[in-house]
């Protein structure tokens, strides 16, 4: 039983093995992409990505162990000049496994690797996407900015509001200045002096309308009790 075993022994012997994981890490060094069966580029995942952490210490130790795995001087030489320059900022993760499919004939299970810092167009695409936010994170967002603006608000002193004076009845009452009642008094004294002549015509008007009226009615004369001279030539 092969419990606890998670080495893909790839159906090769030890040697076989080594020999060609080290052939596909100086394939992927020089061409910085190669196309593999999934299976083979897990392994090489794993043996790769050790040495390209090793190569970030430029030092004859690291440059005499990267040597004996690989067994290439131009691979070493290369991994040590341009590619642990480029990810001397990256904490692993050197390497992405991109599957394409099934291979005719075994149906085996195809893909490519590749190093993550060379590939520009993936690059651009990440430095122009924006981080886009879900409803969630955005309601949460909303919640927090909402918790530290009250928090801001109770820790604020509140503002006392200027007492009022009260002032008393007769200041708020102006007082007229001497000078206004003088023109208000004047102002009256004109318009009684144009409207004088004017009431003077219209009494003296209405009181010839009355005698003329008094004149037209007639005076009706009482006429003599007729009853009592009938009851006389009775008798």
């Amino acid at each position: 039983m092969r419990h606890n075993k998670k080495i893909n022994h790839l159906s090769r012997t030890s040697s076989h093995r080594a020999a060609m994981l080290a052939n596909m890490a100086c394939s992927l060094i020089k061409h910085k992409r190669i196309n593999t069966t999934t299976a083979k580029a897990k392994a090489l995942k794993k043996y790769i990505e050790p040495l390209i952490t090793k190569s970030k210490e430029d030092t004859t130790h690291s440059r005499r162990t990267v040597f004996a795995v690989l067994h290439d001087k131009n691979a070493v030489s290369e991994l040590f000049r341009d590619i642990a320059g480029k990810v001397a900022d990256r904490p692993g993760g050197y390497t992405r496994i991109i599957k394409t499919g099934f291979r005719l004939g075994d149906n085996a299970q195809m893909c490519f690797i590749e190093l993550v810092d060379f590939n520009d167009n993936m690059l651009k695409e990440k430095a122009g996407k924006k981080s886009a936010r879900t409803r969630r994170s955005g309601k949460k967002a909303a919640s927090e900015d909402a918790a530290k603006a009250s928090a801001t608000a109770k820790k604020a002193p509140k503002a006392k509001a200027a007492p009022v004076e009260e002032k008393p009845v007769e200041e708020m009452i102006e007082t007229p200045q001497p000078e206004v009642i003088e023109a208000v008094e004047a102002e009256v004294a004109e318009a009684v002096e144009v409207a004088a002549p004017e009431a003077v015509e219209v009494v003296e008007a209405a009181e010839a309308v009355e005698a003329e009226v008094v004149e037209e009615v007639p005076v009706k004369e009482e006429e003599a009790p007729v009853e009592e001279e009938n009851t006389e030539t009775k008798e």
